[in-house]
């Protein structure tokens, strides 16, 4: 499990690594076009939903227990998606990758 660590004093956000990879590809784009976004996130545990604002001077770090998983292009697009829409960065499901 990684965790997303948000501004400062820093609140902690626990979300399994395959999926932060993908979080934090989406975020730091946005962030490097200097855009702003919202980011929701669910606890699966208790249903606790919250969210967060992110700008450019938001301090963020991600830390992982593991090695970069492989990027699921679908999915990136699809996280982007939500990004861009009024609704925020939201945590959608994996969609499987085409099979050759």
């Amino acid at each position: 499990m990684g965790t997303l660590h948000y501004g400062s004093p820093s609140a902690a956000f626990t979300i399994d690594d395959r999926t932060l990879a993908h979080i934090e590809l989406v975020i730091l784009a946005k962030l490097r076009r200097r855009e702003n976004l919202s980011f929701s996130i669910v606890d699966q545990k208790t249903s606790l939903r919250q969210s967060v604002w992110i700008s450019p001077v938001t301090q963020l770090r991600f830390e992982y227990d593991g090695p970069m998983p492989e990027i699921n292009r679908l999915w990136l697009h699809e996280l982007v998606d939500t990004a861009n829409s009024s609704g925020g960065l939201r945590i959608v499901p994996e969609p499987e990758l085409p099979s050759h």
